[in-house]
């Protein structure tokens, strides 16, 4: 079978039960293909990629004869790696012929990597749109419209913002700053990053009196600090620790909460025993907080952003004790 074409973006809450596919996202009533790297999912045979947007290209490699009597394609969440995956099964030629930098967008907006940074101003544009203080859009307050909204207007500006990624510099321009400012300092020496590849973890120290404004992560949040991009750019690690003067954050990499394929991360451990155990040794009033590990990047840190009294030395040996002590607490490649 051919390639599909003509099939139409139509809002998820407004499918109503149509023959549907579903690229980045869970499947709603009627649909009759899913592709997405979401826990729980299990590709169709021989789809199965680290990206959804790669899952969408190789569909149409393999001749897209699953879709059935589904028009429409939808996504119940706006991001950059859903973005690319409807573009590519809306207008498959115009997709063919940007197939590189839609696929390096959907990687910034998903595991913060890129190798053309025309990708990573993308990226942070599609991150502009969505920011209800800097949006070109009128964005609605309601969840649903507004995922209507940007995927109507950004589908359509898809072309020019990868032919003409510098029109659009206003949105990305102070970000994109920022980015070449932490790749600097990691690059010079003054951030420094260790490995520890039986835990996975990679350790980032940030000397005390830089100050960095931080960056994207998907199209809803901001991580302060280090540029998102420049680490996961820096290091092939999926578990960060980053120390920035007496200040910790510890956080799990997206890559291993959907069903990575290229490699298979090492599996997240339970964080809250950890927070737990960190405040005992702290002076009152000094609490740690962790997300559960479904969250999408589970994060450790002392709450309220209060500063650490334990020791570097020995903040790290109960981290690195506790990621290879503790047993796996989550796997995304078991179908719900």
């Amino acid at each position: 079978m051919t390639a599909p074409t003509g099939l139409a973006y139509v809002a998820y809450h407004r499918l109503a039960g149509r023959p549907s596919v579903i690229v980045d996202g869970s499947p709603a009533e009627g649909t009759t293909l899913t592709l997405t790297h979401w826990p729980g999912y299990p590709a169709p045979a021989g789809l199965a990629r680290d990206l959804s947007a790669q899952m969408a290209f190789a569909y149409l490699d393999a001749g897209a004869g699953l879709h059935g009597p589904a028009a429409a394609v939808s996504n119940n969440h706006f991001d950059q790696d859903g973005l690319a995956g409807l573009f590519i099964l809306a207008r498959p030629e115009a997709a063919q012929e940007r197939r590189a930098v839609l696929l390096d967008l959907a990687a910034a907006g998903d595991f913060a990597t890129y190798t053309s940074r025309a990708a990573a101003r993308i990226s942070m544009v599609c991150a502009a749109y969505a920011d209800q203080q800097r949006s070109p859009l009128p964005l609605a307050s309601d969840e649903d419209e507004r995922c209507e909204q940007l995927y109507t207007e950004l589908l359509a500006r898809l072309p020019e913002l990868c032919d003409h990624t510098g029109r659009f510099r206003a949105l990305w321009g102070e970000e994109d700053a920022a980015l070449a400012r932490s790749e600097e300092l990691i690059a010079s020496g003054r951030v420094t990053i260790r490995e520890y590849p039986d835990a996975d973890l990679a350790v980032i120290d940030v000397p005390a009196d830089v100050s960095l404004p931080g960056g994207h992560r998907f199209a809803h949040l901001w991580y302060p600090g280090l540029h998102p991009m420049a680490i996961a750019n820096a290091t092939g690690r999926f578990a960060v620790l980053t120390r920035h003067g007496p200040g910790y954050r510890f956080h799990y990499r997206y890559e291993t909460w959907v069903q990575y394929c290229s490699r298979r991360p090492r599996a997240r451990r339970d964080l809250r025993p950890l927070a737990a155990a960190l405040g005992e040794l702290e002076p009152a009033g000094i609490t740690w907080t962790a997300k559960p590990s479904g969250a999408l990047e589970p994060v450790l840190e002392p709450d309220g952003g209060e500063e650490s009294r334990i020791p570097p030395d020995k903040l790290l040996e109960l981290v690195l004790a506790h990621l290879t002590g503790s047993p796996a607490d989550w796997d995304p490649y078991q179908a719900g």
